[in-house]
């Protein structure tokens, strides 16, 4: 039965349905829970995954029903991430396209753009990268200095993007950039075909070995006038609903922690590492993320995907997530010097402090909270 016919809000038989569907699930070869981001290597049996999961009305969750969603619930789109992690796969092909493009598709785009780009979203044909940071404008976007010129048949675009997910593999690019000097009404969104002559990417080795991070270089990249999202100059207001709908989807990791938790509980043991002292720090942390998962929860029951509690969320699973992955240097012993291809704890040693970092830092977090939430004095500029 299609998910957007799934009007009960029972959380059991909710849960109970998704997590038979995806024991059941067929796993193509090589999938593995690669997180919001594929490496190059896992496109091909990401894709094949993300089919399986159209084909059966698990994609799109959030979309309205016209453009092929399931206009689900968000407690629903929780609890389908939460059986994803606790199966260990992938929820969709890449987060940009589905949680990203999409919404600003929808809710900007034209007719035409919505008929060009949502269907092959939606079933896994197109991956997009988000283009926002530069090296001088990170968490700071109103700094943003790729430059659009208009030209007699559309645009005309320079500029270097950087931290750029999946670029290496994207087909297209939601891309903002200025078109006017004023710092917030003169940014604008488009759409960027990633094989458009002048784009060039350059794939970053991150420690672990992987590179789901790009450098990508606009050099006079000529686009038509339908790449443009919106109207000139509402770029600002596009990039604000794209990082609030990122950071509640960042946020939604705190359902993804206590199977990794487990896996720290058992290589203490595993080690005689397991005393008093360490017990009592992994006790902490697991009260961490209970706490997080209830917050979580009071927010799903909200309902409102703009409230502060995401903010929160995004700040508090961040830094759970990098003590989480710090704790494996206590656990490991000598182990910690093992592949992080072939071991999931050192794996998450390396990357857990970037959750810090992406997706706007602790540091941007702590002011939007005191200025916005509890309106402290802003910081001196």
């Amino acid at each position: 039965m299609p998910v957007a016919t799934r009007r009960t809000e029972d959380v059991a038989a909710i849960r109970s349905q998704i997590r038979a569907f995806l024991e059941n699930a067929p796993r193509p070869s090589g999938l593995r829970d690669y997180g919001p981001t594929p490496t190059a290597a896992d496109v091909a049996p990401g894709r094949v995954w993300h089919k399986y999961l159209a084909e059966h009305g698990y994609v799109c969750l959030h979309w309205p029903a016209e453009y092929g969603g399931a206009d689900a619930s968000v407690a629903f789109q929780a609890i389908f991430a939460e059986e994803c992690a606790r199966a260990g796969v992938p929820r969709q092909l890449a987060i940009t396209a589905i949680d990203l493009a999409g919404p600003v598709l929808i809710k900007f785009g034209t007719d035409e753009q919505k008929s060009r780009y949502l269907e092959r979203i939606r079933v896994g044909d197109d991956i997009w990268t988000q283009l926002f940071s530069e090296p001088g404008a990170g968490s700071d976007l109103a700094s943003v200095r790729t430059k659009a010129e208009k030209t007699a048949t559309g645009w005309r675009i320079s500029g270097q993007k950087v931290w750029s997910s999946a670029a290496n593999s994207a087909d297209y690019g939601l891309l903002l950039a200025r078109t006017d000097a004023d710092r917030h009404r003169g940014l604008s969104m488009f759409v960027i075909p990633m094989a458009s002559p002048g784009v060039s990417v350059r794939p970053l080795t991150q420690m672990d070995g992987e590179s789901k991070f790009n450098e990508v270089f606009l050099d006079g990249v000529e686009v038509g006038d339908d790449a443009l999202i919106g109207e000139v100059g509402q770029g600002w207001a596009i990039a604000i609903m794209t990082l609030g709908r990122e950071r509640l989807t960042l946020g939604s990791q705190a359902v993804a922690m206590f199977r990794l938790h487990e896996r720290m509980v058992e290589a203490a043991r595993e080690h005689d590492l397991l005393d008093p002292v360490l017990a009592r720090s992994m006790t902490k942390l697991w009260t961490r993320m209970w706490l997080l998962r209830y917050t979580w929860q009071r927010a799903i029951d909200a309902g409102d995907t703009s409230s502060a509690a995401f903010s929160v969320l995004k700040l508090m699973t961040s830094e759970t997530d990098r003590d989480l992955g710090d704790m494996a240097t206590e656990v490991l012993g000598t182990d910690a010097c093992a592949d992080p291809a072939d071991n999931e704890l050192v794996h998450h040693m390396l990357v857990g402090r970037a959750q810090t970092i992406l997706g706007g830092t602790s540091e941007i977090q702590r002011n939007i909270l005191g200025e916005r939430v509890l309106g402290l004095p802003k910081e001196p500029r």
